[in-house]
């Protein structure tokens, strides 16, 4: 997908070629999946996942050039929040797609 789309464009339009190729695949996902924070039963944030691959991965995309931080906290919070084992961080860089598999370990039994 990479190297037909070429680097340098926004993340939404991966993110809507990303969704081409998996429907290609037949793979069930969603995009876009909304989601509330709550703290003692009041929604405090909400969101949206960029994608929720087959009811157990889900996908974060990123235009950047190194794995910051910042997200892969939030794909950790992400899956502790949705209770999966498992979210793949995909940063979209000049050389490439890179990839980060991040695990949650409360989920790994």
């Amino acid at each position: 997908m990479f190297d037909e789309l070429g680097p340098g464009h926004s993340e939404k339009s991966y993110q809507r070629a990303l969704a081409i190729a998996l429907r290609a695949k037949d793979l069930q996902f969603k995009e876009q999946v909304y989601y509330k924070l709550k703290f003692r039963d009041e929604i405090v944030g909400r969101g949206y996942l960029d994608f929720l691959v087959d009811e157990k991965v889900i996908l974060e995309l990123k235009k950047d050039v190194n794995f910051s931080k910042t997200h892969m906290e939030q794909v950790l919070n992400y899956i502790k929040l949705s209770k999966l084992k498992l979210g793949i961080l995909l940063n979209f860089t000049k050389e490439g797609v890179k990839f980060k598999r991040i695990v949650n370990i409360d989920q790994t039994a």
